[in-house]
């Protein structure tokens, strides 16, 4: 343990209590096992996930209140464990939020993301949080000394959506549909489009869209425009599109998204809708048209590894999507205005 960090030392965290309720608090510094790391935090991003936990006041496989929360971030290691060999004070890191077990049956057929024992990692909202060892064996990564904190804390997310695309089979020259222009659907035109593809994204709104355009997409359809975006896509496709990414979680762009497909299409119903939900789907267009309808959760470590890649050659950038930065102290305003629409992607939140 790093001796500026002594048993029963303290920390500013913010602490989830419940439905919309975060409160600012000093609380101990997470003490660290043999295989651990402690990790200062220099910036922790906003993410839809995390919205989500505070509107419901919990995480059913996460979060149990009251809790430190928050899993994208990036910063500086101050303290490792006696067994731990590959990481030392003062190295600039990331680490993903989880890390498989590498021995369930899932694992052992390579779908370590459906881990029977996924071990998840929350606590970013804070000045340090502790990476247990199995995430710094696993899935934790040194930053390239050109790599700012911000860009790295994208690892994350952009795991996801790497995952996500190649779970669609996407080729160069594929025309995708990304239907959603939050963080996740605008990390979806941009890796698209690096890989190749002609882009397409849909929206509610058409000022909403602008910053796809920025980020390479080819057209941008605003429902606040046209009645049918269903037609707007075959329109533009001469079809169909080759693949569709549902990144809104709506059984309504559920619905759309197959429809927006052409004849052996491939739709990724990438957005989760509420736990209950049911969606009716013409079952005559998948059979007739060979429809392929995939869904992909969370992330793997060599995913992890690949985003953060993307993000150091400069594929994905903070200044793309980190548009604002507030203290800790502000987290709780920061959450309510993400829940009422605020237009930044993703907000850093500084200890």
């Amino acid at each position: 343990m790093s001796p500026r960090l002594k048993t029963g030392h303290t920390m500013l965290a913010a602490v989830l209590y419940g439905k919309e309720q975060v409160q600012l608090e000093r609380v101990p510094v997470p003490a660290i096992g043999p295989g651990d790391i402690l990790v200062r935090v220099r910036a922790a991003l906003t993410c839809g996930t995390d919205v989500k936990v505070f509107r419901r006041g919990y995480h059913a496989r996460m979060i149990v209140p009251p809790a430190v929360f928050g899993h994208e971030f990036a910063g500086d290691v101050v303290a490792v464990g006696d067994s731990v060999t590959h990481f030392r004070p003062g190295q600039r890191v990331v680490a993903a939020n989880s890390a498989p077990c590498l021995q369930c049956f899932y694992c052992k057929r390579g779908k370590v993301n459906l881990c029977e024992d996924l071990l998840f990692n929350n606590g970013a909202y804070a000045e340090f949080i502790r990476i247990p060892a199995r995430i710094v064996e696993r899935n934790t990564f040194e930053i390239a000394p050109h790599l700012p904190y911000q860009a790295a804390a994208l690892a994350e997310p952009l795991a996801c959506v790497v995952k996500g695309l190649e779970d669609t089979g996407m080729e160069a020259g594929d025309t995708v549909a990304v239907i959603g222009n939050g963080p996740i659907g605008s990390m979806f035109v941009r890796l698209a489009k690096l890989r190749g593809a002609q882009v397409i994204a849909i929206g509610r709104r058409r000022k909403k869209l602008e910053h796809t355009l920025k980020l390479g997409a080819d057209r941008v359809i605003a429902t606040e425009d046209t009645l049918d975006p269903v037609a707007e896509v075959r329109k533009l496709t001469g079809g169909g599109a080759d693949i569709v990414i549902e990144a809104v979680g709506q059984p309504e762009t559920w619905n759309l998204s197959v429809e927006m497909l052409r004849r052996g299409g491939v739709v990724n119903f990438f957005g989760g809708p509420p736990s209950g939900t049911r969606v009716e789907i013409d079952t005559n267009l998948l059979h007739y048209s060979e429809i392929t309808c995939k869904a992909s959760f969370h992330h793997t470590p060599r995913a992890f590894r690949e985003a953060l890649d993307i993000i150091e050659s400069g594929g994905v950038t903070a200044d793309a999507f980190v548009q604002a930065e507030e203290p800790l102290a502000c987290l709780s305003k920061v959450l309510f205005h993400l829940m009422e629409g605020s237009s930044a992607l993703k907000t850093a939140i500084i200890p």
